[in-house]
């Protein structure tokens, strides 16, 4: 058995015990489910009346669960018939409702560990002496409800962490105090890029700092995609419901749609941008010639989400993607996918993400637009295409859109968390006479609909930006950070060569600033390096102002000495790791 299933063995097996634990300090507690879950589980209790749960409680029950476990418990499985799980679990409304709604014809089991029944599918561990008594913690508590319906009772969520041993649980921990520290929403502020106003929820308001970075990113994008072979468009953010009616986007998601009204005519906000960009190509008559066309935009979409869901500039309402559409012939797809993969693994190599990258093929999901047969083709395609670029790959069943499969890609961050950005779907449906009629002449002077790949490298640049303030720790490489270089005089008698520094960086397009203001230099230097994370600090005196020099403190994470440089060579060292995407400085 492979280790993962295993430690979901032991974190499930983990939950029933902390289900015991919370029935024996708090009585009358009415128990629902407790799924294992990456790095650990949680279970949902409807706790009584007369006790309001709170993190205050996780020491009693931490300490209630090792004791239990110190009894190395058998965990018993056994199926039972119906009536047996109804009489048995009558006092748990919850688990009754479970088991009302099972098929007739489907097994029931129990699984049993000292005086604690659960009904549970399992698989368990043969006994609670499996699970370290040292390898959980538990983490937080949130409300539920149950069966994620908000007309239904709002149930206790605990979270907890759980592994096999406990420097694993340790390492766990440290991991979240470092990712405690990088937390992009507290860098955000520090550092002055952008802010959230409660009031618009999931909306971003760019400061100049943030707007530097955001704009060198999909400046850097663009150059990308243009070198690529890609034609920039730009649609409207708001498109009739009869043109999202034909898409199926009406049908399939409109729940996530923003629509507005105009002169007695329903309009929706763009929540993506496919639908425009085959406008574009139906608006004259396209030939097998002109394929594949690469249509790239940075379109600005809007999306319905739960307020609940929304996470700093990671989950918003409102984003722009690195969006493309190719519009191809069958026979091209597989070129196209592989020409995209090098696209892909060209950006990520940029940002220190090109080493162990994950890819997923996602299959067809039970909403779905289309037959079978034309979902089979579809996918057979993409995993050939897939395997030809020299990637492998694994399937994640029923994860596909719901006009077609797709491939996607998860990077590792510096923290070891995964984070998955680019994608690219293979489309038949939304070209077809069905949805939006999209036709191409072919060779044979006949009409052909084309194949579409809705592709993007790095998804949202809003998310993608919230990531590398992370990964980096807020310190990004130079040629993407607000502020490259800061000139700092040792006396306010330098502040005029402090002034020329910046200005001939700044007319060589090197973002800098001069420091002339009335604190002292140490002040200045603290500020600089702990709280903009600028990746050059130039320090400039009485020397450097007769040599026309500067001499430059290189971020500390870089572990570069101090160098003195000539203000041209200075100008040419930066340029140079700037135009060429450095990760680094």
């Amino acid at each position: 058995m492979a280790v993962d299933e295993s430690l979901q063995m032991v974190r499930h097996s983990c939950a029933h015990v902390m289900a015991e634990a919370v029935l024996n300090l708090f009585p009358g507690t009415r128990i629902a489910i407790g799924p294992a879950i990456d790095n650990g589980f949680y279970y949902d209790f409807d706790f009584p009346a007369d006790h309001k749960p709170s993190e205050a409680d996780f020491a009693l029950i931490e300490k209630e669960m090792r004791r239990i476990l110190a009894g190395n418990h058998e965990f018993v499985r056994k199926e039972v018939s119906r009536a047996e799980a109804l009489e048995l679990f009558k006092d748990q409304p919850y688990k009754v409702e479970l088991i009302e709604g099972l098929p007739e014809n489907e097994p029931i089991t129990t699984y049993t560990q000292d005086s604690f029944t659960d009904l549970c599918r399992g698989p368990h561990v043969a006994s609670t002496k499996e699970i370290n008594a040292q390898s959980f913690k538990l983490m937080s508590l949130a409300g539920a409800y149950w069966r994620g319906d908000s007309n239904r009772p709002m149930l206790s969520r605990i979270y907890a962490v759980c592994f096999h041993k406990p420097n694993e649980l340790k390492d766990y921990l440290k991991m979240l105090e470092e990712a405690d520290k990088r937390d992009h929403r507290k860098l955000g502020v520090q550092l002055d890029l952008f802010h959230l106003d409660p009031e618009d929820p999931g909306q971003i308001f760019w400061h100049p700092n943030g707007w530097t970075m955001y704009v060198t990113l999909q400046d850097y994008m663009r150059q990308k995609v243009t070198a690529d072979g890609y034609m920039e468009v730009n649609t409207p953010a708001i498109m009739p419901r009869t043109l999202w009616e034909r898409s199926g986007h009406w049908g399939h998601y409109q729940k996530n749609m923003f629509v507005t009204e105009s002169e007695k005519r329903l309009f929706a906000v763009k929540p993506m941008n496919c639908p425009g960009a085959l406008e574009i190509f139906k608006s004259r008559i396209r030939s097998y010639k002109d394929l594949p066309m690469r249509l790239a935009e940075f379109g600005h979409c809007v999306r319905n989400e739960p307020s609940g869901t929304l996470h700093g500039i990671m989950r918003v309402r409102g984003f722009v993607q690195d969006d493309a559409h190719i519009l191809c012939t069958e026979e091209q797809i597989e070129a196209e996918v592989t020409k995209f993969c090098c696209l892909l693994k060209d950006v990520y190599k940029d940002f220190g993400f090109d080493k162990n990258l994950l890819i997923k093929l996602s299959t067809r999901p039970e909403d779905h637009v289309g037959d079978d047969a034309t979902w089979d083709h579809a996918e057979a395609a993409l995993a050939a295409a897939c395997k030809a670029a020299g990637l492998s790959f694994e399937i994640q069943p029923g994860e596909g859109a719901f006009y077609g499969p797709k491939l996607e890609f998860t990077l590792i961050d510096a923290l070891g968390r995964q984070w998955q950005c680019g994608t690219i779907q293979l489309d038949y449906q939304l070209p077809s006479a069905e949805r939006l009629n999209a036709e191409y002449v072919g060779a044979d002077n006949q009409k052909h609909h084309p194949v579409m790949l809705h592709r993007a490298v790095l998804g949202s640049l809003e998310r993608f930006l919230g990531i590398l303030i992370e990964n980096y720790a807020g310190a990004l490489p130079a040629w993407l950070h607000f502020e490259q270089a800061a000139v700092v005089p040792v006396a306010p008698d330098f502040n005029g060569y402090a002034d020329k520094v910046a200005s001939f960086l700044r007319a060589a397009g090197i973002r800098a600033n001069a420091y002339t203001d009335d604190s002292n230099m140490k002040s200045k230097i603290k500020l600089i390096s702990s709280e903009h994370k600028t990746p050059y600090i130039i320090v400039v005196g009485a020397n450097e102002q007769a040599e026309e020099s500067v001499a430059v403190r290189f971020r500390a994470s870089s572990g570069l000495p101090q160098k003195t440089f000539k203000l041209n060579e200075f100008r040419d060292y930066v340029l140079d790791k700037v135009q060429t995407h450095f990760n680094g400085i």
